[in-house]
């Protein structure tokens, strides 16, 4: 099992607006692709001072499924235009681990 890991920020007059595009459109559509290999996602968040820090993890059962996902280059961020219009600041790439339970 793999686990993806990005970060993003937004000022706290856009985080609501962003939590709910994600939940809204963009988990919708990543879900919608059925991409084999892809087990969900969670959203973590929480205000530090004077932005809001957004966490996504996603769940893949191996490497050629998160490539399902983002591509050959698969370490670079996947942020939709109107995801990256809300966000002050984001990871350029995610971070990737093997889960071990």
């Amino acid at each position: 099992m793999i686990s993806r890991i990005w970060h993003g920020y937004t000022t706290f007059e856009n985080a609501d607006a962003y939590e709910a595009l994600l939940k809204e459109e963009v988990f919708i559509g990543i879900s919608n692709r059925k991409i084999s290999g892809y087990k969900g996602i969670q959203l973590l968040r929480r205000q530090t001072g004077d932005e809001t820090e957004f966490i996504t993890i996603m769940w893949f059962d191996s490497l050629d499924s998160v490539k399902n996902f983002a591509g050959v280059h698969y370490e670079n961020a996947v942020v939709p235009e109107k995801a990256q219009k809300l966000l002050s600041r984001y990871d350029k790439t995610s971070q990737h681990y093997d889960v071990k339970l």
